[in-house]
């Protein structure tokens, strides 16, 4: 059951969300470019691919755009959850770096 929230608790999670990103890629000492601009988050990998995760805050979700397709996460329960695979954004966050990368990022 997806949950209700104000713009400025969602603002808040992902902005959360988008600071652990960012630290787990420097933590794992990535060869990517990162840039924050507004609501998007864009990772520039080695190989020239790009992750991009943006919060839509009409609809209170993080959207991801990656090689392997584009995904929407909602809140639920303490977890943001993509609307169509059903995968948490740590695991799908994984499987798509591992595609693109070659790595998990969690």
């Amino acid at each position: 059951m997806k949950l209700a929230m104000e713009d400025r608790q969602f603002q808040e999670l992902v902005d959360d969300e988008f600071v652990r990103i960012e630290d787990r890629i420097d933590e794992l000492d990535l060869d990517a470019d990162i840039d924050t601009a507004g609501d998007v988050l864009s990772i520039t990998l080695e190989n020239g691919t790009s992750i991009i995760l943006s919060r839509q805050v009409a609809n209170h979700e993080i959207w991801i755009a990656a090689r392997s397709g584009g995904f929407h996460l909602g809140y639920d329960r303490e977890k943001w959850i993509c609307t169509t695979t059903g995968e948490d954004l740590d695991t799908l966050l994984n499987r798509v770096f591992s595609e693109q990368a070659g790595t998990s990022l969690f």
